[in-house]
């Protein structure tokens, strides 16, 4: 199952949505262009196992 959540860019500070992939596990990290900047930004996702609430952090891709 798929859902969409916010992340903030590492690089240019602008708020952008992605697509989280529930069955993916309730900690996932990949890397993902910045939808204004178009540069590469970790992904660092956390899913709450019962609420299904969904936090991401980001990093530069080095």
């Amino acid at each position: 199952m798929e859902t969409t959540a916010e992340y903030c860019c590492a690089f240019c500070g602008e708020i952008s949505s992605t697509f989280v992939d529930l069955s993916g596990g309730y900690t996932q990290s990949y890397v993902e262009d910045c939808q204004v900047c178009c540069r590469p930004n970790v992904l660092y996702v956390r899913i709450d196992e019962d609420t299904l609430e969904i936090a991401i952090d980001t990093d530069f891709q080095e």
